[in-house]
């Protein structure tokens, strides 16, 4: 018979390892160590108010001082020169195509911000709104249906396209651990190639008559977008060329992002997911899924980005279709920091900075440097953003720590005064 003075009797079994959980929880009240790398892929930044609005103020404008000094170098007038680039911007014309513009470089920053959430990068965006364009419009051109089946049976098609060519790079990291950075730039590959293929008269395509051009079937008046230019009019706002008129649905994606990343079980899983994926299955998140299902609302967005061209401008995917939103995207959404506001913002100004780049020759001013300015933008709002975060981590650590060495001997006090 055993004493029931000696311990209870330990099981063999290993119980859970708490060191780690000790080492990611840290002091109550301090937000949890993250990566650097993780924190800038999932915008994560300061959470207080003061330093929420100074820190994309302070990056700016140190940016725009390097701006200037790189400028000089080139040997123009630094003010003139930001002067011709605000007075061209600011034309009708220019800013019809700005939010134009705009609109495709926010669907694809959205697009790269749902893999970043999740720490993923999903690099092949590119690729995957290209293939999505491409078939879409193979569809939209040999079948004709009345408004608004037309519209819906292109975009839901492109939608599907992206998804699935994303859920590739996902069920390659889930069951062979291939890194999603190489699949997804394999796969870019592999659909420039697919695209090169099937854009052929003797394929899926045809040469248009007088040029070298070669483009899909044009879809029918039924199945395209008209532009806003008409409701824009009603309220007073006339402008000399035609707004994309699928915009509000860049709005809509932006709302429904926001939502669901903030509002539900999905957004919660997947940002767990990123932080940390034996805490997710910890907590009964299948991470391995969850890796695959981002990927796939990824490639879904991804499949929007060329349906305001496809539908409101083009009508066809040719040779001159545009190309390289997707890396556009990447840089953009680290710009918003994965915020659909902040997305909004870093659109216009990279649409911007790219409608005005022409201006500069005027002004004896390369072209080429409104690439640096966007490298120099990107890097400082990135940079500034970490070391305020880092910063403010400190502090708060400092203040928990003062907070806990003084309750602590105020009740070694009470404890010494009562006896």
């Amino acid at each position: 018979m055993s004493d029931p003075k000696d311990p209870p009797p330990q099981d063999d079994k290993p119980g859970p390892d708490l060191s780690k959980a000790k080492k990611e929880t840290g002091p109550p009240g301090v937000p949890e160590p993250v990566p650097a790398w993780k924190a800038i892929l999932r915008g994560l930044g300061p959470t207080g108010l003061a330093l929420r609005i100074g820190a994309p103020v302070l990056a700016l404008l140190i940016s725009l001082a390097i701006t200037m000094i790189l400028l000089r170098i080139t040997g123009a007038d630094p003010v003139s020169s930001v002067q011709s680039m605000i007075d061209y911007g600011t034309t009708e014309n220019s800013i019809v195509d700005i939010v134009n513009r705009a609109t495709r470089y926010y669907l694809s920053a959205v697009a790269v911000a749902i893999g970043f959430r999740m720490a993923l990068l999903n690099i092949g965006v590119d690729g995957q709104y290209r293939l999505a364009a491409f078939l879409a419009a193979v569809l939209g051109g040999a079948v004709t249906l009345p408004a608004p089946l037309g519209q819906m049976l292109v975009i839901v098609a492109a939608m599907v396209v992206g998804g699935l060519w994303a859920a590739i790079a996902g069920v390659l990291k889930v069951t062979r651990g291939v890194s999603e950075v190489l699949s997804t730039i394999m796969l870019n590959a592999i659909a420039t190639g697919l695209i090169a293929y099937l854009l052929n008269d003797k394929r899926l395509a045809e040469v248009r008559p007088g040029s070298n051009n070669v483009a899909t079937p044009q879809i029918p008046d039924d199945g395209r977008v008209g532009s806003l230019n008409g409701f824009l009019s009603s309220v007073g706002l006339d402008l000399p060329g035609e707004v994309y008129g699928l915009l509000p649905l860049a709005v809509v994606v932006g709302i429904v992002f926001w939502v669901v990343i903030n509002h539900t079980r999905f957004g919660f899983d997947l940002k767990v997911s990123g932080l940390s994926q034996s805490a997710a299955q910890s907590s009964g998140v299948n991470a391995r899924r969850m890796v695959v299902y981002t990927m796939v609302a990824s490639g879904v967005v991804a499949g929007l980005i060329g349906m305001p061209e496809l539908l409101g401008a083009s009508y066809e995917y040719s040779l001159n279709f545009p190309a390289g939103l997707g890396f556009t995207g990447i840089t953009v959404a680290l710009l918003g920091r994965n915020h659909p506001a902040g997305i909004a913002l870093a659109a216009l100004l990279f649409a911007f900075l790219d409608q005005t780049s022409d201006v500069l020759q005027e002004v004896d001013v390369p072209k080429e440097i409104v690439g640096v300015m966007q490298g120099v933008v990107v890097l400082t709002v990135v940079i500034v953003y970490e070391l305020v975060r880092r910063w403010e981590i400190r502090l708060q650590q400092r203040t928990v720590a003062a907070e806990l060495a003084t309750g602590h001997d105020l009740a070694h006090e009470g404890t010494g005064s009562a006896s």
